[in-house]
């Protein structure tokens, strides 16, 4: 797994409209990670809506927090459409299968799916938190967001 402190990794990913979104690319952000096992589960769901639902914090913390998963575009977009998620952008970690949950330690090889984990980047791209969460475990976003200064 990823340590605090390291430098974190680029990526390349796509959200559910098709948009390719980089880490270099959000520069003076900090970066919420909000890595999921599967879409179309109950507990995905909740996990996804709540960083919609506290959008509106992150931006007043200089934060942009990402849903991240191994499912394909398309059911990422059917997904976001059928919890009403408008804003926050769903990334696509499907091919190579897993690739950016393996560079930050976070691939369950055994399941082929990531952990259920939040990873918070700093503004110059360093780790600030790792937290991995059982994967029938709704993360806390209340603790992400007092950890971020909210």
């Amino acid at each position: 797994m990823i340590e605090v402190g390291a430098n974190a990794p680029d990526f390349k990913l796509k959200d559910q409209n098709g948009k390719a979104v980089t880490l270099s690319g959000l520069k003076g952000k900090r970066v919420l990670l909000s890595f999921r096992p599967l879409a179309w589960t109950p507990v995905c769901h909740d996990q996804m809506m709540l960083l919609e639902t506290n959008r509106e914090k992150f931006e007043k913390l200089n934060a942009i927090a990402f849903g991240i998963g191994v499912d394909s575009v398309p059911s990422n977009k059917a997904w976001a459409q059928s919890m009403g998620i408008k804003n926050t952008q769903l990334l696509s970690d499907f091919w190579p299968h897993g690739e950016v949950a393996q560079a930050y330690g976070l691939f369950r090889e055994q399941d082929g799916f990531s952990e259920r984990a939040n990873v918070i980047i700093d503004e110059n791209r360093k780790i600030v938190l790792v937290k991995v969460y059982p994967t029938s475990q709704l993360p806390d976003i209340d603790e992400i967001i007092k950890l971020l200064g909210g």
